[in-house]
């Protein structure tokens, strides 16, 4: 099959509709059609075959894919954390700013994803941490998966004890047949709405690694749980309750299909504004930005910089309610079916304005162009960070401006001066 990317030139409503729906059911389908040329948007599998070793396949310079060939390395959860916790060490033996702790061992900055533990690897480590406050909740997660399968909650040892054990060694022995996990502790004081859990669905394009050059997505949205949050060990088991993937929530007796559970990232920052107050509000979603900027330079040293690539990453992030932002997980495939009308129209645009900055003026692709889009292709994206543009403007130097201090400029130009604004939140 060709794996040729070209303009987005939709024929019909009907076209568009037949082809969002089916995303998720190929592992690859053809986006647009030229009389020379194709684009292909692929799945994280497809991608996986066509840059092994074994199958030989070679890009040529018109040829562009929609993931990095290691995109795993930030998109599965264990990794993900591993690599946040080597990029934290490593700037604390630099001796970074951004690595300063405070008078109880804790990052001041770094510190935005919760406690994680690898298991069948870190059992021990776990059980030790699990002791020093034996009445926390955790949650488990298995590594490889999507959409909520196979998560559950504890808040004791033995309702782990569903993996085999060595009880002459107490250490913590994996059968073949179980995967990893990932066991975090549970943010139990999530910020609620209308007493609900919710989360942040986020979307992020990245274009280039080195330099890291990313797009923040306007319109994300909050997904809320179907019902009212509770702390109480009672309802540990009531996914409706904890996990706000639409994929659980959809079978709830009290999902809405017209809303979907579902609200934009700009009602929220209305919702906020109102309750909290705009410099708080700002000060979140400063943060917000901070969390994912980070993230991304914390993989960006291993990330397979292949030209041909680019990523529109699902980011997950939980509120709690001293409006505190927590990296959840990063998705490399989000999902692209929509559940409403206006869930439609948001993945409409958020593919097309992809496509228009990986393949800008629908020209044929060339995949030795310096990614560096102008902004009247940008469509719903705005610049997070562009690393080119700060280091060239000296804001590598110090820490400019610290998470929440300043409005998070994006790299844009002032409209005075013609000069890029110093990106201040790194």
């Amino acid at each position: 099959f060709r794996i040729m990317a070209g303009k987005v030139k939709w024929v019909t409503d009907i076209e568009k509709s037949v082809l969002i729906n089916n995303f998720e059911k190929r592992g690859w389908i053809q986006v647009a059609e030229n009389e020379d040329w194709n684009f292909y948007w692929m799945s994280v599998q497809t991608i996986r075959n066509v840059f092994s070793v074994e199958t030989g396949y070679r890009l040529s310079d018109d040829q562009i894919v929609n993931h990095f060939p290691n995109h795993y390395e930030l998109t599965r959860k264990d990794l993900m954390v591993k690599n946040i916790k080597r990029y934290r060490k490593e700037l604390e033996k630099e001796g970074s700013p951004l690595a300063e702790k405070d008078e109880n061992g804790k990052y001041i900055y770094l510190d935005f994803v919760p406690v994680t533990f690898m298991l069948p690897a870190d059992y021990n480590l776990f059980v030790e941490e699990f002791r020093k406050n034996p009445s926390s909740t955790w949650i488990m997660k298995p590594c490889g998966k999507a959409q909520g399968k196979g998560i559950f909650l504890i808040n004791k040892l033995s309702q782990i004890k569903k993996w085999s054990r060595d009880s002459k060694t107490s250490s913590f022995v994996s059968q073949s047949s179980k995967e990893a996990y990932v066991i975090s502790l549970y943010i139990n004081n999530p910020l609620l709405i209308g007493g609900k859990k919710f989360d942040l669905r986020l979307y992020v394009l990245v274009s280039t690694y080195r330099p890291l050059r990313c797009y923040m997505y306007k319109l994300g949205f909050c997904r809320f749980c179907t019902v009212k949050y509770t702390p109480s060990t009672s309802e540990l088991d009531n996914m409706f309750v904890h996990l706000t993937n639409v994929a659980i929530q959809k079978h709830g007796d009290d999902y809405n299909h017209i809303h979907g559970g579902k609200w934009t990232v700009s009602n929220l920052r209305l919702y906020l504004e109102s309750t909290r107050g705009k410099e708080v509000t700002n000060k979140l979603f400063d943060e917000i930005h901070w969390i994912i900027v980070q993230s991304l330079k914390a993989v960006a040293p291993v990330m397979n910089n292949d030209k041909h690539c680019f990523e529109c990453y699902g980011y997950d992030i939980i509120i709690d309610d001293k409006l505190k932002p927590w990296l959840i997980e990063v998705n490399a495939s989000p999902s692209l079916t929509s559940s409403t009308a206006n869930d439609r129209i948001l993945k409409y645009n958020l593919i097309n304005d992809t496509l228009n900055i990986a393949v800008p003026n629908g020209e044929i692709p060339d995949c030795k162009w310096n990614k560096s889009p102008p902004k009247e292709v940008l469509g719903n994206y705005e610049v997070l960070y562009d690393e080119e543009m700060a280091q060239s403007d000296g804001a590598d130097r110090d820490l400019r401006g610290r998470p929440g201090q300043s409005p998070g400029v994006k790299g844009s130009r002032a409209r005075d001066s013609g000069k890029p604004v110093l990106t201040t939140w790194k």
